[in-house]
């Protein structure tokens, strides 16, 4: 059975789009409802839901903001049994929303939730999902939309359109070199690869140190210039050479100028259709 979670601080809203769901999907369950972002995620991370729709406004943490750290919660290649989820935003007809979301980036549900506007967005999901169900586990081919690239630049867009006193992209990272502090451009990192408690920035001729989870990145440089492929993963677009599996059949990316080569995790290895 497909399992959703609902997330909109208005109770009405909450309760509508449940009603209208179980008359275009009756066999969706509902495990959870969220009265704002902080608790999607929170539910989220709990029920490992299919799909979660989430309401693009809510007071604290926006949906658009929990979107982009439900993206960040471990999937199975890190806690066994999930894939991680579907995002569905629901949102008024404003200037944020429908000329993206029509792209097919992401689905979406008008306010109020009308069954014929729904329909469409539940048929997509289903046929996403069936795509899916016919892959491989080692050969996923169609990749949740919270995994691509233009999932996570749709993320950051709305993010900066909502809030507009956001900081700026990071230009710089300052990052521990021996025992020295150094400058480096963000341009100029080839990929950024986080343990449990470092984050290593490599350069064509540096490899430093910082104190920043992946998560936070995602969030504070421009993810036009670069992909993650890992949850804990960055690779700059411009320094991949190419894309190869090895004898389990795990993709891996080869950097230029570097001989490592760095995992592709299976939540994201539809980014490289081709291979």
């Amino acid at each position: 059975m497909t399992r959703a979670l609902i997330a909109d601080d208005e109770r009405l809203m909450r309760e509508q789009l449940r009603a209208r769901l179980t008359e275009v999907w009756p066999e969706l369950e509902i495990v959870a409802e969220a009265k704002n972002g902080m608790e999607a995620v929170a539910l989220t991370e709990q029920h490992q839901p299919d799909i979660v729709f989430l309401d693009i406004r809510m007071p604290g943490l926006t949906g658009v903001d929990a979107a982009r750290q439900i993206a960040q919660l471990p999937t199975f290649d890190e806690a066994l049994g999930w894939a991680g989820c579907e995002i569905v935003f629901i949102t008024a007809y404003d200037q944020y929303a429908v000329q993206a979301f029509e792209q097919g980036v992401v689905d979406y549900v008008l306010k109020p939730a009308e069954r014929e506007r729904l329909q469409v967005t539940v048929q997509r999901i289903r046929q996403r999902m069936a795509e899916r169900a016919k892959s491989e586990p080692e050969d996923v081919n169609t990749p949740l939309a919270t995994h691509t690239p233009e999932m996570q630049q749709l993320l950051q867009r709305l993010a900066g359109q909502l809030n507009p006193q956001s900081p700026a992209k990071l230009q710089w990272i300052q990052a521990t070199v021996r025992q020295a502090i150094q400058m480096i451009p963000v341009e100029d990192v080839l990929f950024f690869i986080s343990d449990e408690k470092y984050t290593r920035v490599q350069t064509a001729t540096v490899e430093a140190l910082i104190r920043k989870p992946i998560k936070e990145l995602v969030e504070e440089i421009d993810m036009n210039l670069f992909w993650q492929i890992h949850r804990s993963t960055l690779v700059n677009i411009k320094a991949i050479a190419g894309v190869s599996r090895d004898e389990r059949g795990r993709q891996l990316v080869s950097v230029r100028g570097l001989t490592e080569k760095l995992e592709v995790s299976r939540s994201y290895t539809g980014l490289f259709k081709a291979m």
